[in-house]
């Protein structure tokens, strides 16, 4: 994939002097503030959908979201990626074959994404409700390696340290521990970015499993599926049509994970209780 990135001139936080009470006691200092910025994707020279995201690793969204969305099949049939700074927000302009272009025709997208959408500018339920191949990892994990994860992972998460205000989509292998972290704030976004690393990087996606910092909706999920992850843990709760999706795809799902606490929803023999942690 060509790309080419210009200077956005776009932060991923900033300073503001704020105003703080705290058990009736006031000061004045200066907090950290996450940004989101509209981020237009735009394919073939057609504008596609703009969504609100953090503006870091835009080449992994695209990738990402293009991937998830089925827009494309592989990493390499996006032929480019280039990046524009404009005044109201950032164009990714997007090339990819001619007859993925063709398809696009029966997203029927084209409207804005908010913060914390997935399905936003879908169309239609077929296109809404998309069903990923089964996944078929051999994956094992122990209960242990999962908790060391959860424990880890504020640790990884740079920008929300500072802000408070992003999610986390972390990818972990058993024994190593969280290898990669993308952030945003929007959920489905540091999703996307976290998939687009590993697809980009060549990462081989039946050897880990994600953590995401919210809940397990039914767009998590089919993310998560649709590229043959074979788990998936939230740190909050599923959704009743996450968890059917998950069981038909043959994905573990993990909810209200914890450091001290998780709860299995679909196939639990991916994750033992008895392995030593490694």
């Amino acid at each position: 994939m060509d790309s080419l990135l210009l200077d956005l001139g776009w932060p991923s936080y900033q300073q503001r002097s704020v105003d703080r009470w705290q058990n009736g006691l006031h000061e004045q200092k200066q907090d950290y503030i996450a940004e989101e910025v509209p981020i237009s994707l735009i394919y073939n020279g057609m504008p596609h959908v703009v969504m609100l995201a953090t503006p870091t690793n835009l080449e992994e969204f695209a990738l990402g979201f293009s991937i998830t969305e089925g827009i494309i099949k592989n990493p390499q049939e996006l032929l480019s990626a280039r990046i524009y700074n404009r005044s109201n927000g950032i164009e990714v302009q997007l090339k990819i074959p001619d007859n993925r272009f063709q398809g696009m025709a029966d997203k029927g997208r084209n409207l804005t994404g908010r913060t914390g959408c997935g399905l936003c500018g879908a169309s239609t339920l077929k296109q809404a409700i998309r069903q990923p191949n089964q996944v078929n990892g051999e994956l094992s994990l122990s209960g242990a390696q999962l908790r060391s994860a959860l424990t880890d992972i504020k640790q990884h998460q740079t920008l929300n340290r500072l802000t408070g205000a992003v999610h986390a989509a972390a990818w972990v292998i058993p024994g190593q521990g969280i290898v990669d972290l993308r952030e945003d704030v929007g959920r489905h976004n540091a999703l996307d970015k976290l998939i687009g690393l590993l697809l980009r990087t060549g990462k081989d996606l039946s050897a880990g499993f994600v953590i995401v910092t919210s809940r397990a909706s039914y767009e998590m999920v089919q993310k998560t599926a649709w590229v043959g992850i074979t788990m998936l843990a939230a740190i909050s709760a599923p959704t009743g049509l996450a968890i059917r999706l998950a069981d038909e795809t043959g994905l573990t799902l993990i909810g209200f994970a914890r450091d001290d606490q998780h709860v299995v929803y679909t196939h639990p023999q991916r994750l033992t209780h008895s392995n030593p942690l490694i």
